[in-house]
């Protein structure tokens, strides 16, 4: 009985997602520039063009996945040295921009494969 309510459980809490990152930048909508800032913290950059300022807000990781041994002659012929495959790198970017009008945020885009 226990080991089907923990699964139960393990099985919702592969289902819970975030809401999607549209969502969750949408609040911020109609905020002053320094909530803004004290939300997300100081951009990576800025720019001023036509009377709407740009804060751009970026995020960058990186994730290894380690390369596999395998062995010459088939996955269950032992005998010989393993060689190895080399590790794989992810890189993830996510760039944000937020337009600033008359000092309240007016929208934001973002893009890179890196945005969830």
């Amino acid at each position: 009985m226990r080991r089907l309510l923990f699964l139960t459980l393990l099985a919702l809490a592969a289902c819970a997602q975030e809401p999607p990152l549209e969502a969750r930048l949408q609040p911020l909508v109609g905020r002053t520039e320094a909530e803004l800032v004290g939300a997300l913290g100081v951009p990576n950059a800025t720019y001023e063009a036509e009377g709407t300022r740009f804060l751009q807000y970026e995020d960058r990781t990186s994730t290894v996945y380690p390369g596999d041994p395998f062995w010459p002659g088939g996955p269950y012929r032992r005998w010989g040295a393993p060689i190895y495959s080399p590790p794989l790198v992810i890189n993830r970017v996510c760039s944000i921009t937020f337009g600033v009008r008359q000092g309240r945020v007016a929208g934001f885009t973002f893009r890179g494969n890196g945005c969830r």
